[in-house]
């Protein structure tokens, strides 16, 4: 048992200049000054920027959502008074509806996460 322990000491005391020096390497040079300065990204926090993809993104359904709910308004204007069309019509209007309800509550889900990450990161 002492043999291992003492072998495992000085595997340890060998390898202890590795994790030293590992420290002191010159930091790589891959090149990436120039291209950094041509390439316009943006300095913005990436909290930031994601809030704005989700907003973009929920704004986007809601307009998909409205126009399902006009798409089924004109359906239904056109339906002229035929029980079938004017029921498939209603079910694409309460689809639509349905959607945009659920678009709306994932706005307010997503405002309210952010927001308390922003203040909780911030404070």
């Amino acid at each position: 048992m002492s043999k291992k322990i003492i072998a495992f000491a000085l595997l340890a005391l060998l390898m202890l200049p590795v994790v030293v020096f590992a420290q002191q390497k010159p930091a790589i040079d891959l090149g990436l000054q120039p291209v950094e300065q041509n390439i316009a990204l943006g300095t913005s926090d990436i909290r930031v920027t994601i809030a704005r993809i989700i907003n973009v993104a929920l704004g986007l359904l809601g307009v998909v959502c409205v126009i399902i709910v006009i798409a089924g308004g004109v359906m239904w204007m056109m339906s002229g008074g035929e029980a079938a069309k004017t029921g498939k019509a209603r079910g694409i209007i309460f689809a639509g509806v349905i959607g945009l309800a659920i678009i709306l509550s994932a706005y307010a889900i997503a405002s309210f996460v952010i927001g308390s990450l922003q203040t909780a990161v911030t404070q």
